[in-house]
């Protein structure tokens, strides 16, 4: 008997310290404790209305959408607007690493983007590149595409070599 009881007092033990550790991680999601994720409790969706609730959504109603949409298009692009990947390809036979770089014009509201320029050191080549694609203009300034527009969703690429990876980031650019 006095087994059985010990047993039954451990298992009310230790279901008790669950529910007391479930009542605390409930208290700390509801009370919005940092750190606790509470936005699978506070998710709902009125029904008849334009508004859902939920943890990661912006709430919106009908003309707020309307005017961000409308404030969408008038959005100027911006350095950011374009993408610069580069990766190594096969080096020259003489073994001069080379490298892939991919220009993009990836801006959301349809803009046409000129006079992009990079920041790019002493930007040089052992490999010859098209200077209507990409040129060096000065130190840390070089320019692509000779200035004119890259269109939406276009990307520009060439290739160069030299015995180290230059590092390419957009600098300025102009909306057309």
């Amino acid at each position: 008997m006095m087994r059985g009881s010990l047993i039954n007092r451990r298992f009310v033990l230790v279901l008790a310290l669950a529910l007391l550790v479930v009542m605390f991680l409930l208290l700390a999601i509801l009370s919005g404790y940092p750190g606790v994720r509470r936005g699978f409790i506070s998710s709902s969706f009125e029904r008849g209305s334009d508004t859902l609730h939920g943890p990661h959504r912006k709430l919106l109603d009908r003309a707020s959408l309307m005017k961000e949409t409308n404030s969408m298009k008038d959005k100027r692009c911006t350095t950011a607007d374009i993408v610069i990947n580069q990766g190594p390809t096969d080096p020259l036979p003489n073994g001069i690493p080379t490298y892939t770089v991919e220009i993009t014009n990836a801006c959301d509201t349809g803009c046409d983007i000129s006079r992009i320029h990079i920041t790019c050191g002493w930007f040089s080549s052992a490999h010859l590149i098209n200077p209507k694609i990409f040129k060096r203009l000065s130190y840390n300034d070089c320019l692509v595409n000779d200035g004119k527009p890259l269109v939406n969703g276009d990307t520009l690429s060439f290739q160069y070599a030299n015995t180290f990876r230059y590092h390419l980031s957009v600098s300025s650019v102009a909306c057309s």
